[in-house]
Formats: structure tokens, C-alpha cells, sequence
């Protein structure tokens, strides 16, 4: 029976996948034909040129340029070069999540995993959801035990509210609680114009990445408590907008709005609400959407000349979650962008 199940839940997120990298290879065919008849521009030589900002963290990050690559989604961390930085060496735990149950959505990869290494190393026990990489959930697995907490993987997929319903019921199962949701699960992909955004395009964005958000909630929310705490992924293109992610960022636009009224209404129950509004991160999403030579540049337009690394926003999560930090934060977005960038 146990078998059986896994088998069904495989071909449940085998069929998402398959819209995901259908909508993936339409924009992908339109991109090759609007570059035909374009000279190929040096990417290396731009790059190199420009003067960029010291380095202040503990450890050297990647810049532009960067590999060229393009990822088929949902896009395996494994096979990104480099490798993202999620196991912030630096930081140190002092107990501020000890004993905690947390539920963090796409914590397989990028800034999912990160949080997740990190509310380990303060004592807490986590639940990763994520769509289909298992090589990935179970790195992410390894290295939450690493920090001596107890991992949960769960596979599905947050479009569908039963499955979110079961993936809260099996955390409570295994853990006995729940004190944080973290909603971080997402859909991108670019297009040049309104126009090249298909219907399913549009419903598959706006279904993963604000409709995911709703059913986890909702499917969280009766069991959490005073001093617990939910967590969105926003995004700098919710305050700002992007020229070519027009679906995306009308959905993290969608999810600030969601974090800031629904903080107002639980503010009575003492569940704090709050965001976070990463600016380009060095995640799976950017290089299985957008083509192998914009990948290269990858956040070079950013203040500080590169993207950020996974490692450097995960704080700002333990930050939201822990009460001893955040008691009195409600309703924030708290913008990790790198600078200011509108």
C-alpha cells in the first residue's frame, strides 16, 4: 500500500512537472526566435570591466560572469555552478528555535534549504516540501541532521490543497507540532511580452506561487498557536515590478499584500506574519528560466555587482521566526535586495 502511494504521489508531481517544462519550452522556442539574426555579444569582457564593491562577507561570493547554463525545471541544485552557498559557516545558533517545528515549502534547494539548515542550527526540527528533486530534498535531509535536528521530506505539489492538508498532518505525526510555516514553493518564467503568456503560463504562476501560499496556510493555521510564526517568500519584484516576469511579480506583488492582511488578522491569535523580499539570489529558479547567456549575467545589475548567495537571507528568516527576535514584527517585508534598487 505504502508503494502504491508513493507511485501515485510520483505521477501527481510528475504531471506538474511536465506543465512546468511545457511552459518552460514554449517561452524557450519564442526566445530562439527572436534572437535569430542577433551577433552574439561578449558577455565575459562587460563584466570584467566593471568595478565592484569589496567584499564584507566571511566567505568570497560568485559574480558575474557566471557559468553559462540552462536548467530544465524545476531545476536541480546539484547541477548548478557554481554551487550556491546555503551552509553559512559563520553563523553560530544559540537555541533561539529549540524544540520548534517548522514546515518550510520548496526547502529541497536555494533559499529553502538554507532556512532550513539554519533553524536546525537553532534547535529546531523541520518539514521539507518539496515538487520532484529527491537527490536534492535529501542533501537538504543530510544536512539538517548534520546540525542534529530531524528532517521530514515531503513530496507533492502546494497547488493542491489535500496535499497540502496531508503534508501538515504528516509533520504533526512525526513531530507532534507545528510552530512555523514557511512559503517559499515557486513558479518563473520569464516572457518578453504580455502576449507570449499563455493561459496555462499565467494559472500555473499564479497557482504555485499565491494559490500555494493560500492552501498551505490554511491547511497550517489550526494548529499553530501565540508565538508562532508564518513566513513568505516575496520578492523585489513585488515592490517594483519586472519588465519580463509580469505573472511572477503580479504574484509576489499578490503575497506582500496576503502577509500584511493576514497579519492583521491573526495579530488577535498572536501569530505573526511577515515576508521577505529577496532581490536575485543564486537559486535553481533564475537558471531554469532564463537563457544560458542572460544566466552568466546574472545579477551584475545589482548594487552590489552580484547576486546574493542562499546563506545570506536565511537569517532574516530565523530573525521572523524566532520570538525572542521578532515578538513585536508583524506585517513586515523585509527587503534582503542588496541595496536600494527601485
Amino acid at each position: 500500500m505504502a508503494t502504491t502511494k508513493t507511485a501515485q504521489r510520483g505521477r501527481g508531481t510528475g504531471k506538474a512537472v511536465a506543465k512546468e517544462r511545457r511552459v518552460q519550452s514554449q517561452i524557450d522556442t519564442k526566445d530562439k526566435q527572436k534572437q535569430q539574426g542577433k551577433a552574439s555579444k561578449s558577455v565575459a569582457g562587460k563584466s570584467a570591466s566593471k568595478k565592484q564593491p569589496g567584499q564584507t562577507s566571511p566567505r568570497p561570493k560568485p559574480r558575474p560572469p557566471l557559468p553559462e547554463q540552462h536548467l530544465s525545471k524545476p531545476g536541480k541544485e546539484a547541477k548548478l555552478q557554481p554551487r550556491p552557498q546555503f551552509e553559512a559557516p559563520a553563523y553560530r545558533g544559540s537555541g533561539k528555535l529549540e524544540d520548534m517545528v517548522a514546515i518550510i515549502t520548496g526547502g529541497d534547494s536555494g533559499i529553502g534549504r538554507a532556512v532550513a539548515v539554519l533553524f536546525a542550527r537553532e534547535g529546531a526540527d523541520v518539514a521539507v516540501v518539496y515538487l520532484s528533486e529527491g537527490d536534492d530534498a535529501r542533501e537538504t535531509q543530510r544536512h539538517v541532521e548534520k546540525e542534529g535536528r530531524r528532517c521530514l521530506l515531503i513530496r507533492g505539489d502546494v497547488k493542491d490543497p489535500a496535499f497540502c492538508g496531508k503534508a501538515v498532518d504528516r509533520t504533526l505525526d512525526e513531530f507532534g507540532r507545528l510552530d512555523v510555516l514557511v512559503n517559499n514553493a515557486a513558479f518563473q518564467e520569464h516572457a518578453d511580452a504580455l502576449e507570449d503568456i499563455s493561459e496555462e503560463h499565467f494559472d500555473l504562476t499564479m497557482r504555485t506561487n499565491i494559490y500555494g501560499y493560500f492552501h498551505m496556510t490554511k491547511a497550517a493555521l489550526p494548529h499553530l498557536h501565540e508565538g508562532s510564526a508564518i513566513i513568505n517568500t516575496g520578492s523585489e519584484t513585488g515592490l517594483f515590478g519586472n519588465a519580463h516576469l509580469l505573472d511572477y511579480s503580479a504574484t509576489k506583488g499578490a503575497i506582500h499584500a496576503f502577509t500584511m492582511s493576514l497579519a492583521s488578522n491573526l495579530v488577535s491569535r498572536g501569530i505573526r506574519v511577515n515576508a521577505v523580499a529577496p532581490g536575485p539570489v543564486w537559486t535553481p529558479l533564475n537558471p531554469a528560466d532564463r537563457s544560458a547567456s542572460q544566466v552568466a549575467r546574472f545579477g551584475e545589475q545589482n548594487p552590489w555587482g552580484r547576486p546574493a548567495q542562499p546563506e545570506e537571507l536565511s537569517p532574516a528568516y530565523v530573525f521572523l521566526a524566532a520570538p525572542s527576535c521578532s515578538s513585536y514584527v508583524s506585517g513586515a517585508i523585509l527587503p534582503v535586495m542588496g541595496g536600494p534598487t527601485g
